[in-house]
């Protein structure tokens, strides 16, 4: 089972080709579960403000007559998504301050609103705009934070992001990570007419933007650090498997391993210079590090059993995969300039496809319980393994750069759709696209 698993999910893309429907590319998100007595909070549209205008300006010149971007929605859209706050709708608001009002805190009081947002955009002129927000503790009527800065018309959706973030981080003491994006692969059309496609989308889903298409399966999609690359396998060359390095900026993408036989599961070093991948060119399916700057590749693993699915740890000095050495699949660990394997998983009969949080402390895996395969999350200290889902196939978990949330993907009847849950396996998402299926998510870096 576990050698005919491992060459569909992470090898041949076999998986992928299952997939049926018309993909589109847009991902709709909902919250399927959320904290139990989610915060309430009020995030007031933001006032709009325009400066004066002389009767003799030309209209070509004028500002425009209402808002581009609806900042207060997007934040608000944003805190819900976590389900862990519980956002006013507008209509109910019996008030709509702005950063230069008073506000009566009493009117908030009554909704049991604990925290308030108020802000204004402001047209600058020559598409430049200044954001200015703040927020309250309703309850003991005390700013907490407040912010201004300035940006140009198409930056504004990221900066009610931003605006988001340092909200979530006040209210909860963690980064938030509304600013960053995620890449997955969809399918479309059916037998010699399916198309796939690498998308990258915000975190909320809106604006995808694709960074390639093929007549073959796209597999394994992996940020670079700073996120300015993404590497990924294909089997563009008459079903041959390769992996590519693309940058996301210029599109333009180097090949950098294409030997005979499996090439794929690319995971990039902590400082984007490497990427471990596996190979089988040598015979078996080993590990391999690649040096991107001179192109060598050095064997890490040497083993008769299948070794694949690399990942780094955040401190570059070691790398996790997945091996069915002890006859099942299991996670291991090996120095990554090379040294002996160390078995990291013992619970359970099957574990794979690892993927780390940013901090080091934790590892994300498909574990198998009850003949079902589902997210797990893993306490590097302690060994302690909790299940955080209850799918039958998930698969591709993928941490958020802030380690609260994981992404996976997964199935809904017959089509392959995206989901989210955080590590302590109280918050579920679900992301899909209007038609078709969605498959191979990466949660991306911080923007730096």
């Amino acid at each position: 089972m576990y050698k005919i698993k491992l060459f569909i999910s992470t090898v041949s893309g076999l998986y992928l080709l299952l997939l049926t429907g018309t993909a589109q590319a847009v991902l709709n998100i909902e919250i399927t579960q959320g904290v139990e007595g989610a915060v309430p909070l009020a995030v007031v549209p933001f006032a709009w403000q325009v400066p004066p205008q002389n009767p003799q300006t030309p209209a070509e010149l004028l500002p425009p007559k209402k808002p581009p971007v609806d900042i207060a929605a997007i934040v608000r859209a944003d805190l819900a998504r976590t389900g862990r706050f519980d956002p006013l709708p507008p209509r109910d608001m019996l008030a709509r301050p702005n950063v230069d009002s008073t506000i009566n805190f009493s009117n908030w009081r009554i909704f049991q609103s604990e925290n308030l947002v108020v802000g204004t955009l402001q047209y600058l002129g020559a598409d430049r705009y200044k954001i200015r927000f703040r927020l309250f503790d309703v309850f003991k009527e005390k700013q907490l934070e407040g912010f201004s800065f300035s940006v140009s018309g198409n930056n504004l959706r990221r900066a009610a992001h931003q605006v988001s973030d340092i909200i979530y981080e006040k209210l909860t003491g963690e980064r938030g990570a509304f600013t960053t994006s995620v890449a997955y692969v969809t399918a479309a059309g059916v037998g010699k007419a399916r198309r796939y496609s690498l998308w990258i989308a915000d975190a909320d889903g809106y604006g995808p933007q694709s960074m390639m298409r093929s007549r073959e399966p796209i597999l394994s999609p992996a940020w670079s650090p700073d996120g300015t690359r993404i590497a990924y396998a294909s089997l563009e060359d008459n079903g041959h498997q390769a992996v590519f390095v693309q940058n996301i900026a210029s599109g333009h993408r180097d090949k950098v391993s294409s030997h005979k036989g499996i090439n794929g599961a690319p995971a990039w070093s902590p400082d984007g210079k490497s990427l471990a991948v596996t190979l089988s060119k040598d015979g078996n399916p080993e590990i391999y590090v690649i040096d991107l700057t001179g192109k060598k590749q050095r064997r890490l693993t040497r083993h008769w059993a299948i070794d694949t699915e690399p990942t780094w740890t955040p401190d570059g000095k070691t790398i996790i995969f997945t091996s069915d050495r002890g006859g099942r699949p299991q996670l291991y660990q090996v120095p990554s300039r090379g040294g002996k394997a160390k078995r990291l998983t013992f619970e359970g009969k099957y574990n794979a496809k690892a993927s780390v949080s940013q901090d080091g402390k934790k590892v994300a895996m498909i574990h198998r319980m009850d003949g079902k395969y589902r997210v797990a999350v893993m306490d590097l200290k302690s060994g302690n393994l909790r299940v955080l889902t209850d799918g039958s196939l998930d698969e591709s978990p993928s941490f958020a750069p802030n380690g609260g949330m994981i992404i996976y993907a997964t199935s809904a009847g017959r089509r392959g759709i995206l989901k989210a849950v955080s590590v302590d396996g109280n918050i579920h998402q679900r992301l899909t696209v209007p038609e078709g299926d969605v498959r191979e998510p990466a949660w991306s870096p911080f923007p730096q």
